[in-house]
C-alpha cells in the first residue's frame, strides 16, 4: 500500500466531493478491510448505496478489492494511506473547483464527526477524557514556519502508521484516533 497519494486529476477529486465517501474511506482505513454490508451497518445506508460509492472510490483508485469474499460480501481495502492535493500548484479552474468541492465535503464530514464525538466525550473512561479535547492557538508565523509545524506533526503521527495495517503493533488499549489539524491565515487587509 502506498503511503500518500497526491491527486492531480479533477475527476478523481470530484469523487471525494461526497461526505459518505469520506465515511467509507474511514471505515475501510480503520478496519483494514470492509464489505459494503459492513459499511451499510455502520453508516445506516443501504448495501446498494454503499456498494455504489465504494465502486466509485475504486474507479478513482482510492480503494480496491481485497482477497476473499464474493459479490457484496467482497472486502475492500485502501490503495494508499492517505491523499492530498495542491490547488495552488495549478491555475486550472476545473481542478480548483474540484479541489474546493472535495475539501468542502471533507470538512463537512470531519467537523460533523468531531462535533458528534465531543458530545459523547463525557462517556469515555477518565484517561481518554484527559487525552481528548480541542486546542486552539494563534501566533505570528511565516509560511515556512507554518509548513515546518505541519511537517513536524505529520512526521510524529507517521511513527504510528504501521499500526493501521498490522494489528499486532497496536498496544493494549489503542483505539482509532482522528487528529484533525487545520492551518488557516487571516486574509491580508487591502
Amino acid at each position: 500500500m502506498a503511503d500518500r497519494r497526491n491527486i492531480t486529476d479533477p475527476k478523481a477529486l470530484r469523487a471525494l466531493a461526497h461526505p459518505l465517501r469520506w465515511k467509507l474511506l474511514e471505515i475501510v482505513a480503520r478496519e483494514g478491510t470492509a464489505t459494503a454490508t459492513q459499511c451499510a451497518e455502520e453508516t445506516g445506508e443501504s448495501v446498494a448505496n454503499c456498494s455504489y460509492h465504494l465502486n466509485t472510490l475504486a474507479k478513482y483508485k482510492y480503494v480496491e478489492h481485497a482477497e476473499g469474499g464474493q459479490g457484496r460480501e467482497k472486502p475492500w481495502q485502501l490503495v494508499s494511506q492517505g491523499q492530498g492535493w495542491d490547488s495552488s500548484a495549478t491555475k486550472d479552474q476545473d481542478f480548483s473547483l474540484a479541489a474546493n468541492a472535495a475539501t468542502g465535503a471533507f470538512l463537512d464530514y470531519t467537523l460533523t464527526q468531531m462535533r458528534e464525538r465531543h458530545l459523547t466525550e463525557h462517556l469515555e473512561p477518565a484517561d481518554w477524557q484527559e487525552a481528548l479535547g480541542v486546542d486552539n492557538t494563534n501566533d505570528y508565523l511565516t509560511a515556512a514556519e507554518v509548513k515546518e509545524v505541519r511537517d513536524t506533526i505529520r512526521e510524529l503521527m507517521n511513527k504510528f502508521q504501521g499500526r493501521r495495517t498490522d494489528p499486532s503493533l497496536r498496544p493494549e488499549g489503542a483505539r482509532f484516533v482522528n487528529l484533525f489539524f487545520s492551518t488557516t491565515v487571516t486574509p491580508d487587509k487591502p
